[in-house]
């Protein structure tokens, strides 16, 4: 039986009306879940203010209600919480009605605009080949130990997460890896959660439809560092300017890794080809598959969170060695007329900047570089223009088309990617507004050795189009076409 007033632990009150000595169910945010006995949190969301709902609620049979503001009509028999932030409330109430699960493994949380996906699930894929029992939060999947859940938010709600968290306490993961976004730290997801290390990867140009400036973007991950307590690390990268801001204000034990610059983990790309790169790591050189700079920033992360976290360097490193790369992050595939295909999840300007940078650094010079790019309606349109300078001065060839348009015309969206085009590119480009017809038109283009970049999507396998997703799997089709080409 759980008390109201127990899962109000550590929550800040303003004024209480009713009793909070009640047994309840359940612990609801969506006024269409709620049933007999349940606890409903009214919250103001970016879309709707769960206010609206307070007497749907409980008319449902909500037996508590936790709101910022008191409803005018007070229903008797039903306990109403006055709160300062219904958003830090819910993520207590969360962690006390599931146990505060955080607090009995070593949860590690990742966040920076780039690589969060693949620092978290290669290290599940390092600790999991390591003999341990782990978990996963990331925005490709849920796993929990070896039992695989779907994932809709790169940061879940604090009911989702702890209810994982909890389940995986309940089979005996010991370490779980959590992706962490800005949205997620400023929607307070993360209030409550016990975390024993926090990784920062980078920060470039992205969410600017969500958060005011690139300043706002960036304070909100350092409260993710400010929030760490005395006994965990923070671990962050050293070649972005911004790592040591998130390290400022925290309490957290400092340590820092990089390529370019000092650090307390240090790698080297000595060489580098389609197939992997040999990196120094410190003062040990390893073969991994995984390609790039960018990757070799995401391996030195992993590296230096294995370390922190106490498995052996020597194990570690051979474990790397043998790490396969995650779902749509430069994931490749070369046809029967030897043309090389790469499906990237590159939809900021800085992650398109890399994976092209990292193809002309491999390739001879002779091959054609065709890239397939848009950007997402209904998000940051500020990128859009630099998407379309970065595409076309770094590729032979460029094919314009639609990526997520949501609600948005796909056609005007494409139009303002074509405006950061330097004229003397503007040739090399065509515009396609079907994403199918797109590739095809690439596939077509290329000839024996060329490449091609279809980026935006990546592991994603669907399309959203006016509230609706369609199937839609990047590196399905190409692999479908260029086989067809074949024939």
């Amino acid at each position: 039986m759980i008390l109201l007033k127990d899962i109000l632990y550590k929550v800040t009150i303003e004024s209480v009306v009713g009793n909070t000595s009640v047994a309840i169910n359940n612990l609801e945010f969506d006024s269409r879940n709620v049933s007999l006995n349940d606890v409903f949190v009214a919250i103001k969301g970016t879309i709707s203010d769960g206010h609206q709902f307070i007497k749907k609620a409980a008319d449902q049979g909500a037996l508590a209600i936790i709101c910022e503001t008191l409803p005018e009509n007070i229903v008797n028999g039903i306990t109403y919480v006055k709160v300062a932030d219904s958003q830090k409330a819910l993520a207590i109430m969360a962690a006390n009605f599931y146990g505060n699960p955080s607090e009995e493994l070593k949860l590690v949380g990742i966040t920076g605009t780039n690589g969060k996906t693949t620092v978290s699930s290669l290290l599940y894929q390092l600790f999991k080949k390591a003999g341990m029992e782990v978990g996963l939060l990331s925005t490709v999947k849920i796993m929990v130990g070896d039992t695989e859940y779907k994932a809709t938010h790169t940061t879940p709600d604090s009911l989702t997460i702890n209810k994982y968290l909890r389940e995986m306490v309940e089979t005996g993961v010991e370490y779980c890896f959590m992706e962490v976004s800005s949205h997620g730290i400023h929607q307070k997801r993360t209030e409550a959660l016990h975390f024993v290390g926090g990784v920062f990867t980078n920060l470039s140009h992205d969410h600017l439809d969500y958060h005011k400036d690139f300043a706002e973007y960036r304070d909100v991950k350092k409260i993710f560092f400010d929030e760490l307590p005395k006994t965990s690390f923070a671990l962050v990268n050293v070649d972005d300017k911004n790592g040591l801001v998130m390290l400022q204000n925290t309490k957290a034990r400092k340590y820092t890794y990089a390529l370019k610059t000092y650090a307390d983990y240090k790698a080297q790309v000595l060489e580098s080809q389609f197939t992997g790169q040999l990196l120094k790591i410190n003062s040990q050189e390893l073969w991994v598959k995984l390609i790039g700079g960018f990757n070799a920033y995401n391996l030195l992360a992993i590296y230096g969170t294995a370390d922190l976290l106490g498995l052996q360097e020597l194990e570690v490193l051979q474990i790397m060695s043998n790490l396969e790369s995650v779902g749509g992050r430069f994931q490749y595939l070369i046809s029967e007329k030897k043309i090389t295909a790469i499906v990237d999840y590159a939809h900021t300007p800085d992650a398109l900047k890399n994976v092209l940078e990292t193809i002309n650094s491999i390739r001879t010079g002779n091959e054609e570089v065709i890239t397939v790019v848009g950007c997402g309606g209904d998000r940051d349109t500020q990128k859009r223009p630099i998407m379309g300078n970065i595409a076309s001065t770094l590729s032979t060839k460029v094919v314009f088309t639609s990526d997520n348009p949501r609600t948005e015309n796909p056609e005007k969206i494409i139009e303002q990617i074509e405006t950061g085009v330097p004229a003397e590119h503007y040739k090399k480009t065509i515009s396609i507004t079907n994403r199918k017809e797109a590739i095809k038109a690439a596939c077509q283009m290329a000839q024996e050795n060329d490449i091609i970049l279809i980026a935006g999507k990546g592991h994603e396998t669907y399309q959203e189009i006016n509230g609706e997703r369609f199937d839609f799997n990047d590196f399905k089709i190409v692999n479908q076409l260029l086989k067809a080409l074949n024939k």
